[in-house]
């Protein structure tokens, strides 16, 4: 992988000579204050949010990112120009087609689990099972590290979440996302079914339970963390900032945009979610793991994934939002480039796509490629270490940073390391 280039020591070269600082004279603590605070203006700042559109049962490569149309691989499967030159996309994702100069593509991932259990495990948290430790996922590691902006609701959301949302891992259960269902609906639980006063009588009557429980019992009490989630509850439930899961707010032609889909209704909510400070959303269209009829089902796929994609980076951008916040399309793996004798294809980790957008990311790039004939491995092959060191960076977190957990083990936020060429 090309490593992150340094250019500062040149961009310091060049600011003390157009000031017309370069003799030795002039070489002072000032000039270099001032010479980091040139190049300080001109670095990117780092996205703020992530939401992660995450494609249960491992979509095809070959229906959706990497078409190899007239190939036996590609098996019928046709493609279709995008806004990048020479980048196809498979046919059905016309109006994300539209947005590949925002767009960045890896079409070479690779891993080494093609189990559906392990390999989500794999792509939330950059790292394979192990049976020592509960690795955190991304959106987690991003909410534990960086600042609370003030956020009264969940700052880790999982929308339509399927058998194995995202978890806290030793960063421990309150950084768990907290789930929920079709935006079409209210989120559950958060109204009270008595009324204010009758409500706030019974929390009076619970505190005069719970300071009798507590007595001589102080430090175990504080250990179970009751009355912090207590509290949590009840400011989330009375704050403003949960109309942001309620989507029916927006202008109809917004919604239709997106797509009258729940998934297409939870990327609306996720572009809400962040634009009120919510750290990491994750938003999950299920139903891509196609053993049998793959064309057919991957179709019916990407016709809910195309307006609800294209419409969020389309809304981000117009919002001013897009630089602030770092969009991933991943699933668990790929699917295989032969086709079964069922019509399906099956699980394939050795080469599939990820695209990402937004915060840091440098659109209209492609790394990797992989083989028409689907025999060799991919060119330029990108582990999953690789991706999160990538997003981590996007996002200013140290991807090598050395974390200690509860029982004292000391474990890194990643194992790969930032992909130089998608960073912007």
């Amino acid at each position: 992988m090309e490593p992150l280039n340094d250019n500062c020591h040149a961009n310091r070269r060049q600011f003390l000579h157009r000031a017309g600082l370069c003799g030795a004279a002039w070489l002072t603590p000032l000039a270099h204050l001032l010479a980091r605070a040139a190049e300080g203006e001109k670095r990117r700042k780092p996205a703020q949010s992530i939401v992660v559109l995450w494609l249960q049962g491992g979509p095809s490569q070959l229906e959706t990112f990497d078409p190899h149309p007239n190939t036996d691989i590609a098996a019928g499967t046709g493609a279709i120009p995008t806004a990048l030159k020479n980048v196809q996309f498979a046919a059905g994702l016309e109006r994300t087609a539209e947005e590949m100069r925002s767009l960045a593509l890896i079409r070479s991932m690779v891993s080494k689990e093609g189990d559906h259990e392990r390999g989500v495990y794999t792509m939330k948290t950059g790292f394979r099972p192990d049976p020592t430790i509960l690795h955190p996922s991304l959106g987690a590691v991003c909410c534990h590290e960086l600042p609370e902006a003030g956020v009264d609701i969940p700052r880790h959301v999982s929308i339509l979440p399927a058998q194995w949302p995202s978890r806290g891992g030793f960063l421990g259960d309150g950084y768990d996302a907290f789930k929920t269902g079709d935006p079409a609906q209210s989120v559950r639980d958060t109204l009270s079914r008595a009324p204010r006063e009758r409500d706030e009588q019974r929390l009076k009557h619970l505190e005069v339970v719970e300071s009798a429980f507590a007595h001589g019992r102080a430090g175990r009490i504080e250990t179970t963390g009751h009355r912090e989630t207590m509290e949590r509850a009840r400011k989330m439930m009375t704050s403003e900032q949960l109309k942001a899961f309620e989507v029916a707010r927006e202008p109809l032609a917004l919604r239709r945009a997106y797509g009258d889909t729940p998934f297409g209704r939870g990327c609306l909510a996720a572009r809400r979610l962040v634009e009120v400070g919510v750290r990491c959303v994750e938003v999950t269209l299920d139903g891509w793991d196609t053993h049998v009829n793959n064309h057919a089902l991957q179709r019916k796929l990407v016709d809910i994934l195309d307006p609800a994609l294209a419409g969020l980076l389309r809304d981000l951008r117009e919002r001013d939002l897009l630089k602030r916040t770092l969009v991933v399309v991943a699933g668990e793996f790929g699917r295989t480039p032969k086709m079964n004798a069922v019509g399906g294809r099956d699980h394939w980790p050795n080469g599939f796509s990820v695209a990402l957008a937004g915060g840091g990311i440098r659109g209209g790039s492609v790394v990797g490629e992989t083989d028409p004939e689907g025999k060799d491995k991919p060119a330029r092959p990108v582990t999953v270490g690789d991706l999160h060191a990538t997003l981590l960076h996007a996002v200013g977190i140290d991807w090598n940073k050395i974390h200690r957990t509860p029982i004292g083990r000391t474990v890194r936020f990643s194992e790969g390391k930032p992909l130089a060429d998608l960073l912007e």
